[in-house]
């Protein structure tokens, strides 16, 4: 083969290849294209090349590459490491022609791939020069010669030989192709501009080549292909097809260049503005040393050191917030980290840890403020004044068990945790702020209702971006006491999703053997809540996990007797909706019978809200009538309320005698988590084949009461006159009306059966008579739940006899002396007693 300026190059890199240690590197591919000249090519292809590629024999050995194509027309430096190779490489050495196929292994993580694993098609290529490496590998420069076919493998040790064909790129010139080259030029040329790792060199010597195919291959070689695209190059046969690939990839990667540019650049600008910035505040610190004065950090840092002292920390909290202040004074301004240590920082000076408000332990003052915020609820406030007592005495004598011996495990517990449970409008949530004035202390309010997430109460970790302590610090701060009256409203009403449990981070927080020492995810240092009064509220006890229950002291509160709601209305209602009306005490009065006929016939509720919003109702038209000059003042009676208000939304006292003056139906009394209601049970009979149907929304427990209710007196016919085919030839309809809301529990087992007794036997249920309790088969009453609650409904409705189970007696113990007064009640047994009492006699 003659010698060319292309090999004389060739030797002259791989001479100072030897020098520098042979680092195999793109760059001596690229430096080695540097040499190609149009001149070379075409002696190649018109003279030499052509007598090379004659004597190219049909039969060589197979060096598969991993991860890697070689075209024709460009050299490629390769390291070689398996055993066999290096034998194939010593053994094509000693070859005059030094050729060998170079073909691409479809799967680059093989070690040592066989025929099938390799592409058949390939490049015979020669071997320029090779080096030795001390590790035992050999590193050699190849030149792609011309793209061949493999036929067939003729063995395969000790490595891989096979018959082979040439297989040259088809000819083609036209417009089409030259525009397309003088384009890959061009985009080769952009690249190179935005890809500094490009040598000058290589740029020109692509931008000097003419033909096409060759200058896809130096291309191709130099970008950054996909091993199938990259092979899929090689294997296209026209130079049209070569070249469209190729552009395309290009196109996109000159897209991909620019869009990197662009980032860069923004990159690099805001990398100039942090710079700036930093080199104008060094200068700002050196002005301001100069002048002695302090930089903005320094004041920071010392400000932050002498809120830390007068705070009055606990040992840890303190240690940690020293360490913070330490790493803050050591971090530039700009930096993030700079702004979330900060924020810390402001938390931890800014909390109460040593700010306490000092209790008014005198009980009478406590007593005076309780009665002047609320009317009865004497339970609550016989509790709130126990409290006061047990801190006043033990502040008296302190000094009587300081000789005692400490015990770590049953230490004295500060804090105490409340919860008021019952229907709305009772004054759940007005009674924490009344206990706080009481005390002398700070009343702070959270609502719990919807809360979902666990850190709502003990915070985010700081490693979140915009991450803060949880409601019980943030309430802390807002208060700025450590020991103040915490209102956790709607506690019933928390919630339960993917990011936890709220109620079980509760369970630390509500707990007096645990809480001095509360650990917010944020703040990371024990918090003592021990000399917080935590009182929660709640309209029902079993949402509320029994872990939670446990933990807390239950207080319930009923609904108001007709007398409280007046008394109410009278000592706080009424003169509320004056002063937010703007109304002078002589321009409005209420008489006894308005207030009456507004309680029993426009409310029917267990607390004030409805009474109070009708309140404000009349007020307002008063008020419109006066600012009309059509009145100067108004005493409300029985016609203006009706004029005001409208038609009664409730029926009065009467309406228990109207609905059970037909045989069939009975008044019942269920409990709900709004108070106490009059249910009614009607019952019918039409002739059928013992059927039994249940309507009004009524759940699995109810069913089965009247199921029960059934049974029994299936199984007691005879006693109560009825014939053997009686049920086998009639069908029963139990309703309950109010059809739209859900029913549910056993309470109602008595009222049923009574139903029942009533259709069949068509007595009527004596007037004014309503009931409650669970019935067996048996027949036995069995004690309920709710009794207050549904008491106070009877009386409401107007009921002036309730049956009760005999052992729900001691219940009654609860009750209003004026409710024991208005009605008759009855204790029963067995459901026997309830129709004998209930049910009116034979005529």
């Amino acid at each position: 083969m003659p010698a060319s300026r292309w090999n004389t190059e060739v030797l002259e890199l791989l001479e100072w290849i030897e020098q520098t240690d042979f680092a195999v590197h793109d760059f001596f591919s690229r430096t080695m294209l540097s040499s190609i000249s149009n001149e070379d090519v075409r002696g190649e292809e018109e003279g030499s090349g052509e007598t090379l590629l004659a004597n190219i024999p049909v039969t060589l050995p197979v060096l598969p590459l991993r991860g890697l194509v070689v075209y024709p027309h460009t050299a490629v430096p390769l390291t070689i490491g398996q055993p066999r190779s290096i034998r194939l490489v010593d053994d094509v050495l000693t070859e005059d022609d030094r050729l060998v196929v170079l073909v691409a292994s479809r799967n680059p993580e093989l070690e040592a791939p066989g025929p099938e694993d390799l592409y058949s098609v390939g490049t015979v290529s020669t071997v320029h020069r090779l080096f030795r490496a001390p590790d035992g590998t050999i590193r050699l420069l190849v030149q792609g010669m011309a793209r061949c076919r493999i036929k067939e493998f003729e063995h395969e040790e000790p490595y891989l030989r096979a018959n082979i064909e040439l297989s040259p790129v088809i000819t083609e010139e036209s417009l089409e192709i030259e525009a397309m080259a003088r384009k890959m030029r061009d985009q080769f040329f952009h690249i190179a501009e935005m890809a500094p790792s490009i040598p000058h060199e290589l740029v020109e010597a692509v931008m000097a080549l003419d033909d096409p195919i060759q200058i896809a291959y130096n291309v191709a070689t130099f970008q950054d292909l996909d091993l199938e695209d990259a092979q899929e190059l090689l294997e296209l046969d026209g130079i049209s097809k070569k070249l469209h690939k190729l552009v395309s990839f290009m196109t996109r990667e000159v897209e991909m260049l620019e869009i990197g540019q662009k980032i860069q650049r923004q990159a690099r600008s805001e990398i100039g503005k942090v710079q700036r910035e930093y080199f104008l505040r060094e200068q700002l610190k050196a002005i301001q040393t100069e002048l002695g004065e302090k930089d903005e950090q320094t004041v920071e840092v010392g400000e932050f050191r002498q809120k830390i002292e007068a705070a009055e920390m606990p040992e840890e909290a303190e240690k940690q917030a020293l360490h913070e202040l330490d790493r803050i004074s050591h971090l530039p301004t700009a930096s993030a980290e700079y702004g979330v240590i900060r924020t810390y920082l402001d938390w931890m000076v800014s909390l109460p840890w040593s700010k306490t408000t000092e209790d008014n332990l005198a009980i009478d003052h406590a007593r005076q403020v309780l009665d002047e915020d609320h009317y009865g609820l004497e339970d609550i406030k016989e509790r709130v004044l126990e409290f006061l007592a047990v801190r006043k005495m033990r502040k008296e004598r302190a000094g009587e068990f300081e000789t005692q011996p400490e015990d770590d495990i049953r230490q004295i517990r500060e804090g105490v945790i409340l919860c008021f449970v019952g229907p709305p409008g009772v004054g759940k949530t007005s009674l924490g702020r009344s206990i706080a004035r009481s005390m002398g202390r700070k009343f702070i309010r959270t609502s719990l209702g919807g809360i979902r997430d666990e850190a709502e109460i003990r915070g985010h970790r700081r490693t979140y971006i915009g991450s803060m302590p949880g409601r019980i610090i943030q309430s802390l701060r807002r208060v700025e006491s450590n020991n103040p009256v915490f209102m956790l409203d709607e506690i019933d009403k928390l919630g339960q999703g993917y990011r936890g449990d709220p109620t079980s981070a509760l369970l630390e927080v509500l707990d007096p053997e645990q809480n001095s020492e509360f650990r917010d995810h944020y703040m990371e240092i024990a918090y003592d809540l021990s000399k917080t009064m935590f009182i929660t509220t709640a309209n029902l006890l079993e949402p509320i996990p029994a872990p939670l229950r446990d933990r807390m002291e239950i207080i319930r509160l009923s609904g108001y007797t007709d007398k409280e709601k007046k008394a109410i209305a009278k000592q706080y209602l009424i003169p509320r909706q004056m002063r937010e009306n703007g109304l002078r005490t002589e321009e409005i009065s209420f008489s006894d019978d308005a207030l009456q006929i507004i309680i029993r016939s426009y409310t029917r509720e267990a607390g004030v809200r409805n009474l109070e919003r009708e309140l404000g109702s009349i007020c307002r038209k008063v008020v419109t009538q006066i600012a009309e000059g059509k009145i100067e003042s108004l005493e409300i009676g029985l016609e203006k309320v009706r004029e005001f208000l409208g038609r009664p939304k409730f029926f009065g006292t009467e309406e228990i005698a109207e609905r059970t003056s037909i045989p069939g139906v009975a008044a019942g009394l269920a409990w709900t988590s709004t108070g106490g209601e009059v249910l009614f049970v009607e019952a019918t009979l039409m002739p059928g084949n013992n059927k039994f149907q249940l309507t009004g929304s009524l759940g699995d427990v109810m069913k089965e009461s009247a199921q029960a209710a059934l049974s029994y007196l299936r199984s007691r016919a005879e006693d109560f006159g009825l014939e053997n085919d009686f049920f086998a030839a009639h069908d029963i309809h139990l309703h309950v009306p109010a059809g739209a809301q859900p029913k549910d529990g056993p309470s109602a087992g008595v009222t049923m059966a009574t139903a029942l007794i009533s259709l069949i036997s068509g007595r009527l249920v004596r007037e004014g008579v309503s009931m409650t309790g669970e019935i067996t088969l048996r027949g036995q009453v069995l004690p309920v739940g709710g009794i207050k609650e549904k008491v106070l409904a009877a009386y409401r409705a107007g009921s002036t006899i309730v049956l009760l189970p005999k052992r729900n007696q001691a219940d009654l113990e609860d009750l209003p002396e004026e409710i024991l007064e208005a009605i008759d009640f009855i204790f029963v047994e067995t459901i026997e007693d309830v129709f004998e009492i209930s049910l009116e006699k034979d005529s």
